[in-house]
């Protein structure tokens, strides 16, 4: 199981200063779609250069030209792209065949997605690498919790990878282990924790051990 901190809401100085901080609790660093809207794509390029040993996720959210717009982010460095599922097959293809050639991952974000199971099979017709519980901060602040989703997605995955995010911390994290997806997500976290190294080896020790 790998860690992923996502880097929504800080400056591009902060969010450096704190993957040097938990460099060593992380496996995957997002730069979160609001980070990427103020930085573009110089913030995938900057933390691929400042830290090689990690991959990168690109947020992009892509709902259109799938190829071109997954191909900008892995020209940029990202080892992952994420797709909407509710986007049309055709961009979903695109974004895969584009991480295909690559050599790199394609994730396909099932936020809003009424009906998981037949979705799913689909991306997974479609070749999707990655598909990832979303539950958003707007709907989180209607109590909605990801794992009711995760337990779902568990249940009808055949070929793809799993990753969850939304709102889990370290006290929500046993939950999210005992179903064992492939990534565990966690924006604020730790981005947000009064001691954010602490969050990060504390979430990185479970996960492992």
């Amino acid at each position: 199981m790998k860690l992923q901190l996502a880097i929504d809401d800080l400056t591009l100085e902060q969010a450096i200063q704190l993957v040097e901080e938990v460099h060593d609790y992380i496996d995957i660093i997002e730069c979160g779609t609001p980070f990427i809207f103020e930085y573009g794509m110089h913030s995938v390029r900057e933390m691929k250069k400042r830290f090689p040993n990690k991959e990168i996720l690109a947020d992009l959210k892509i709902m259109d030209a799938g190829y071109y717009e997954a191909e900008e982010a892995l020209k940029a460095g990202a080892d992952y792209i994420t797709v909407l599922g509710v986007t049309d097959n055709l961009t979903v293809k695109g974004a895969v065949d584009a991480c295909n050639a690559y050599g790199k991952q394609c994730v396909i974000d099932m936020i809003c997605i009424p009906d998981l199971p037949t979705r799913i099979a689909k991306m997974e017709e479609l070749g999707a690498h990655f598909v990832s519980v979303h539950v958003g901060v707007d709907q989180q602040t209607l109590g909605r919790k990801p794992i009711d989703d995760l337990k779902i997605m568990k249940a009808c995955v055949k070929t793809a990878s799993i990753s969850v995010a939304g709102g889990i911390n370290e006290h929500t994290l046993p939950d999210y282990i005992a179903l064992q997806p492939e990534v565990l997500i966690i924006g604020s976290g730790i981005t947000h924790s009064k001691n954010p190294v602490e969050s990060a080896k504390a979430v990185y020790t479970a996960i492992k051990g």
